[in-house]
């Protein structure tokens, strides 16, 4: 795989689909082997910030809802609602490891103030000397309703890429419920390859890129090859691979050959 074996910063993105079972609510078993291999690799002297998605999953379950609304203000309830449940079940299961959390909320416009970057670059660095683990999600309750905005990153994927590069990260790891790139929708074709290394996102790569993600998540393969493409161009590597086994993260922390690879086209 040829990823550096001293990583040591290191961006993880957990979507929904890793959280929460199909009726969405918690899958606390899976999130329990989560959390304590993050707490594992942090007593090793890696540093690590979670990218959890899951708010808007959370609050189906806690609202009682069956399916995600579609108007905007009923959108940031759900969000808002779930936000607070899932920050306290992180709260509960981390603690259980003696491992400090800390909630971030970011939106787009935030990163691309210069003046309240800093102020943010700062606040992330101060944690990492606490040894605090930082928990982001986008701030969707602000965020503009406008798909085209400055303001929102869209995705969790995306939002994962642009956290990477903004503490500069050595490794990117999205979690989710897929191994990784096949050249097609291994779903719907018995015959896809899996593909373990991706020297560049090119337009043949998108082409093998599937539709959008699960009924709890919106992330399909292609905002994953987005966040890659971003990382990759300021000299981040990502692997996408899949959290049904929470242990393989230490493999993919010591470069062995889980999941995919997008290496870094630039060293930062």
């Amino acid at each position: 795989m040829n990823i550096d074996l001293h990583k040591k910063r290191i961006v993880i993105k957990i979507g929904t689909s890793s959280l929460t079972y199909e009726s969405g609510q918690l899958n606390y078993r899976h999130i329990e082997e989560m959390t304590n291999v993050i707490c594992d690799l942090k007593n090793m002297g890696n540093q690590v910030v979670l990218v959890s998605s899951g708010a808007s999953g959370v609050g189906l379950g806690k609202l009682g809802l069956s399916k995600k609304p579609d108007e905007s203000s009923k959108k940031r309830v759900l969000a808002a609602a779930g936000q607070s449940g899932l920050m306290a079940m992180y709260e509960s299961f981390f603690g259980r490891y003696n491992c400090k959390v800390a909630q971030i909320l970011l939106t787009k416009s935030v990163l691309n103030d210069a003046e309240k970057a800093e102020s943010i670059q700062k606040s992330f660095e101060e944690m990492f000397n606490y040894g605090v683990l930082p928990i982001i999600n986008e701030n969707d309750v602000i965020a503009s309703d406008k798909p085209d905005s400055n303001d929102v990153f869209g995705d969790n994927d995306t939002l994962s890429a642009c956290v990477a590069v903004f503490v500069k990260a050595d490794l990117l790891i999205i979690w989710s419920d897929i191994d990784g790139l096949y050249d097609k929708d291994p779903r719907s074709h018995e015959d896809a390859k899996f593909i373990p290394v991706v020297e560049k996102v090119t337009e043949e790569i998108y082409n093998m890129a599937g539709g959008a993600g699960t009924a709890r998540g919106k992330g399909g393969m292609l905002t994953k090859l987005n966040a890659a493409r971003i990382a990759n161009e300021s000299g981040v590597d990502m692997v996408i691979a899949n959290s049904s086994k929470p242990e393989l993260l230490y493999d993919m922390v010591e470069g062995k050959s889980v999941g995919t690879l997008f290496k870094a086209s630039v060293q930062q």
